[in-house]
């Protein structure tokens, strides 16, 4: 499985923007959003599975959507109301099999884009 993500790019706080994650192969509906701040851990954004979600991070509740077009084997992270502490570099993930309990824990996830950056000036 490969995952290709874009959508990146420098904005002011208040805009928007929407990042895409192409996966090629299987990825069994599986797809999450996580963020890398700068000096920081990766942490948890959204995520989609199979028959549930999307799960949202409380730090993104309310101006994050995320979704998937099955048929493209895409997932979207529609980004509104951006602050500058939303500043990261943006990766998409995939996994087959992960269960619901797990989905917030980078480390379950077996497949990674290679990130985008966000940068969300004030």
């Amino acid at each position: 499985v490969q995952l290709q993500a874009s959508g990146g790019g420098w904005v002011q706080a208040g805009d928007s923007l929407r990042l895409s994650c192409t996966a090629s192969g299987r990825t069994g509906s599986n797809m999450a959003w996580f963020r890398q701040p700068p000096g920081k851990e990766r942490e948890f954004v959204a995520a989609i599975r199979r028959g549930g979600g999307p799960y949202y991070a409380n730090s993104v509740k309310g101006r994050f959507t995320m979704s998937k077009d099955n048929a493209k084997n895409t997932a979207y992270l529609q980004m509104s109301s951006l602050k500058p502490e939303d500043t990261a570099v943006y990766y998409c993930a995939a996994d087959p099999s992960i269960i619901l309990s797990s989905i917030r824990e980078s480390g379950q996830w077996s497949y990674w884009g290679q990130g985008t950056l966000v940068t969300v000036s004030s």
